[in-house]
């Protein structure tokens, strides 16, 4: 079962930067608007899925697909009130903010080797 959640992984990582590539290059192609949407839907809720990883998997889930669809329609009606509207522009503010989230989370998580316990559980 692991096998498969890592190929998965895997797959929509590769997808998903393959969108943002076809996108920051302006390359025309009939998945541009596929994998484009789907980095802008994948990539922020897995940022924020990464900040909450010992939660509850489905309040996890929800707030990653409520981070993401607000992240998108923030940044939409900011470039369309500011009248700079680019699709270019938004790919690159997306991945920016998502690297971003990684890094906190990195300095946050650390790099996940150490195992942390509670104060005070059962170290007699």
């Amino acid at each position: 079962m692991i096998k498969y959640r890592n190929v998965i992984k895997w797959t929509l990582a590769a997808a998903c930067v393959s969108g943002a590539v076809i996108a920051l290059a302006d390359i025309d192609t009939p998945l541009r608007p596929v994998l484009t949407t789907l980095f802008l839907l994948v990539v922020p809720a897995a940022s924020v899925v990464g900040l909450l990883r010992d939660r509850d998997p489905l309040a996890v889930l929800t707030v990653g697909v409520a981070a993401s669809l607000g992240v998108n329609v923030l940044l939409a009606q900011a470039m369309l009130a500011f009248g700079a509207w680019s699709p270019r522009a938004g790919v690159a503010t997306v991945a920016v903010l998502a690297g971003f989230m990684y890094v906190l989370r990195s300095l946050y998580r650390g790099n996940g080797d150490s195992v942390h316990s509670e104060q005070g559980a059962g170290s007699r």
